[in-house]
């Protein structure tokens, strides 16, 4: 039994849809049925949960009910100090725990009171705290619940910690992959803080300055500008499509790049992931127009899609292309509107700016590059499996 469960602690880490079901099988040791993995540095920024809790947290983390009580920042201190699941009455005592809103608001009325807690550091500077909880009536957790959980402490923190490795390879991958196209990119939190950069990124010293604690800056004062408006948007959840704005090299004016500040949707965002944006880089004057496999690798585009997108790219316009490919022009439309979604511009123009600066170069070497992070992936899967 214990090893079944340990096999499938392991197995989220590398299939983060499995978390819901572990999260249950743990509670069900211990009768507290509503567990969840909540992660953030002073307030809850992501989670996952067992179905019964699930409502009630994501009211909790949209309200920002962290931010009105003391809960979570003793529990953080607390658990970060300890290497063991905390009861939440060693924290706080019966009329703490009947006025936190946390409490108040959110676990009361569903019927939960009594939880414990444990942290684990994330290798982003986060923090994962993991907890289960029971229903009132049930009372607190005993010290034979909490040394169950104790015990599966260690299994569940190297979970964590590989889930978020795996999560910061595929963002590094995919910088790499924008590099292998000579596309400079850089992965970004929500404050700004640089998670991944590929190479021709940190090359770019005379437009990025990098500061302590992996923080970027652009050097031209209004892009910056820009770039840390379209990253407050993204953090409060208000946009959901690219910003492209111009880059100026302070040193010579005249040279000039595009950003693209593309959000990383919450479908490519998990618990374990913490990249808020992508910053790609693009040279003003456009050179190739893609290929279209390349396009279909890169943003999942149908082969129509990719053909369009590739059109555009090349400076034919809609009617051109309906004539071209022998369709009508409110075809072409439809088309470009899924190129759109998918590479996460505005207008045309913002996909003719962020393609057209690929190069076709050495493309079969691309394509292997591709076969090989494909192929890696699959390879840790089936091990997980």
């Amino acid at each position: 039994m214990q090893a079944s469960l340990v096999e499938q602690i392991y197995e989220a880490s590398f299939l983060p849809e499995s978390w819901p079901r572990v999260l249950e099988r743990i509670g069900e040791r211990i009768d507290a049925p509503a567990g969840f993995f909540a992660v953030g540095r002073f307030e809850i920024e992501r989670f996952m949960t067992t179905p019964n809790i699930s409502a009630a947290v994501s009211r909790m983390v949209r309200d920002r009910s962290s931010l009105r009580g003391n809960y979570l920042p003793k529990m953080f201190e607390t658990a970060a100090r300890s290497p063991r699941f905390v009861a939440e009455q060693e924290v706080l005592n019966a009329e703490e725990i009947h006025r936190e809103p946390v409490f108040r608001d959110y676990y009361l009325p569903e019927g939960y009171c009594w939880g414990a807690v444990a942290c684990v550091l994330l290798p982003t500077g986060e923090n994962v705290l993991l907890s289960w909880r029971r229903r009132t009536e049930g009372g607190p957790l005993s010290t034979a619940d909490l040394e169950q959980l104790d015990a599966l402490r260690p299994e569940l923190a190297r979970a964590v910690f590989v889930a978020s490795r795996l999560r910061l390879e595929r963002l590094r991958a995919a910088s790499e992959t924008l590099a292998a196209l000579g596309l400079p990119a850089i992965v970004l939190d929500a404050g700004g803080k640089a998670l991944v950069a590929n190479h021709l990124a940190e090359a770019l010293d005379h437009l990025v300055a990098w500061r302590a604690g992996d923080a970027m800056t652009l050097k031209d004062a209004a892009a910056d500008a820009l770039l840390r408006k379209a990253l407050a948007e993204i953090d409060a959840g208000g946009a959901t499509s690219a910003l492209s704005f111009p880059v100026r090299d302070p040193v010579d004016p005249g040279a000039k790049m595009v950003a693209h500040v593309v959000p990383i949707r919450l479908g490519a965002r998990d618990i374990f992931s913490c990249g808020a944006a992508a910053l790609v880089l693009t040279p003003v004057a456009a050179r190739y127009a893609p290929p279209v496999e390349l396009l279909q690798s890169l943003f999942d585009l149908t082969p129509s899609e990719a053909l369009v997108a590739r059109s555009l790219a090349g400076g034919r316009t809609v009617d051109e292309i309906a004539a071209d490919s022998g369709v009508s022009a409110g075809t072409v439309r439809t088309h470009v509107r899924g190129v759109l979604e998918k590479t996460g511009c505005h207008r045309q123009t913002d996909v003719v700016a962020l393609l057209a600066g690929m190069p076709v170069t050495r493309w079969a070497n691309t394509v292997a590059y591709l076969q090989r992070c494909f192929a890696k992936a699959t390879r840790s899967e089936r091990k997980a499996r």
